[in-house]
């Protein structure tokens, strides 16, 4: 094994960026990746994740990858959602693959609110700029030059290494590649176990790495319903049976309340691990809610982050209202959003009744509009998995721990999890305490992070790929 890799994300380190003149000629190699990755819009409203699978088919093509090994994947009737299937074969066939999952639709971004052009791949002041550089094209495109690295130095894995590029993660309402996967090509994806996105690495505001975090589990996204009809009439004439006055108060009760705290073993190694990190009060309460959920006191200092928040329990939210048919008559229809991120192990139907509990209005009607996908239980953490993780991050950041975390959104580990293929998220890439703006306006991730994330991934999958 050549000490090549190292002496240049070592040169790279130390340059603090990838410059033209980058002593690692595959590093450029990934850029030009990374940006094509970037630069191709994959919005929903706009996009083309097809082109963008076609755009890295062509990439692994020009690595040596046969055409049986790489396969475009398009789901009948969404001719611009289409995927991308690649492997590499191993030399034992008893040995189950591994698959490196991303998702290569972005969020929508309007140029008009951004600083930046949020479709042209910029870097400035040691950060790389433009819509999908964090979440998550960033290692999407290490996918993809994992795959050319392990080509370019002949390296035979044991066990066959998977790629499966996806569309339709970022929006609830389309269709979901890992979803289709899952459910009509079962047997392309089959692995042993599947990495992907979901936590980072954590920075302080001085930069500084305080821990590596690894998704070991996730909330369920679920959205419901409630909705309130009546007869309506003319507004000269109102009476108390209005149907915005019964959705408003309803929703407001459902603002007020706050579901238990459940722990499992992600959430839990989160608190036991981040607990001395973080020190005084909040460190004290992190250790007290670890041992006892039930402690009201503690329980409250780590509700003052929303980040904790989240991770101790299912949450509820209003993000949508809708009323009304004219501005001179009476409602007779209204309606609001409620997004709910729902504990690993908790029922849909279960959450819906406590909504309709906290409603407390025979007159507001609580539903379930779409269900996406099953529910499953988390992942096991087995040294199998975990100990390349950690063994890997000490080799590139010694004395940073590794801390597992229940994600308080949803990734397509949703989709695998249920299919038998347990997936965990773990990018190596460190970000800021702002979270790079993913999902907002300007997003961005340090060069710096980029470098050492390709290095992570690479040194993790080849381990595994190895045993």
């Amino acid at each position: 094994m050549t000490n090549r890799p190292l002496t240049c994300l070592v040169a790279l380190l130390a340059a603090g960026t990838a410059l033209a003149a980058d002593p690692d000629p595959s590093y450029a190699r990934f850029r030009e990746t990374y940006r094509e990755l970037v630069e191709t819009n994959t919005t929903l409203s706009a996009g083309d994740c097809t082109l963008a699978a076609e755009r890295m088919k062509a990439r692994l093509h020009a690595a040596g990858y046969p055409d049986l090994d790489l396969r475009i994947f398009v789901p009948e009737g969404h001719p611009k959602e289409g995927g991308l299937l690649a492997e590499l074969k191993g030399s034992d066939p008893k040995r189950r693959a591994v698959l490196m999952l991303a998702h290569v639709d972005v969020v929508e971004a309007r140029r008009e609110d951004w600083t930046r052009d949020p479709f042209t791949f910029l870097e400035e002041d040691g950060y790389y700029y433009g819509r999908g550089v964090s979440d998550m094209k960033a290692q999407a495109a290490i996918w993809v030059d994992n795959l050319v690295r392990f080509r370019e130095q002949g390296f035979t894995p044991k066990r066959t290494v998977k790629l499966a590029l996806t569309c339709g993660e970022e929006t609830n309402s389309a269709l979901n590649g890992a979803g289709w996967l899952a459910q009509h090509e079962r047997a392309a994806i089959d692995a042993e176990f599947a990495l992907t996105e979901g936590t980072d690495g954590d920075l302080d505001a001085s930069g500084r790495r305080v821990a590596l975090e690894v998704l070991a589990a996730e909330k369920v996204s679920q959205n419901y319903e409630l909705e309130v009809r009546n007869a309506g009439g003319h507004s000269s004439r109102p009476v108390p049976d209005n149907a915005i006055y019964h959705l408003v108060r309803a929703v407001d009760r459902i603002s007020r309340y706050e579901f238990p705290v459940q722990l499992d073993e992600a959430n839990r190694g989160y608190l036991t691990g981040m607990a001395p990190l973080v020190g005084g009060e909040k460190g004290e309460a992190m250790r007290r809610v670890a041992a006892n959920p039930e402690d009201a006191a503690a329980v409250a200092i780590l509700d003052r982050d929303p980040n904790v928040h989240a991770m101790l329990r299912t949450t509820c939210v209003a993000t949508m209202l809708s009323a009304g048919h004219a501005t001179n008559a009476l409602p007779q229809r209204a309606k609001a959003n409620i997004n709910c991120r729902i504990f690993p192990g908790v029922s849909r139907e279960s959450i819906q009744a406590e909504l309709a509990r906290l409603a407390d209005d025979p007159a507001v009607a609580v539903s379930i509009p779409e269900v996406r996908g099953p529910l499953a239980n988390p992942p096991p953490l087995t040294p199998r998995v975990m100990d390349p993780i950690r063994a890997v991050a000490g080799e590139l950041w010694p004395g940073v721990p590794v801390v597992t975390a229940l994600e308080p959104g949803a990734s397509d580990a949703q989709f695998m999890n249920p299919a038998g293929i347990p997936t965990y998220g773990v990018t190596g890439l460190f970000t800021d305490p702002d979270g790079g703006h993913i999902h907002g306006l300007n997003e961005r991730i340090r060069v710096r992070s980029v470098v050492e994330g390709r290095e992570f991934l690479y040194r993790l999958v080849k381990r595994y790929a190895s045993e």
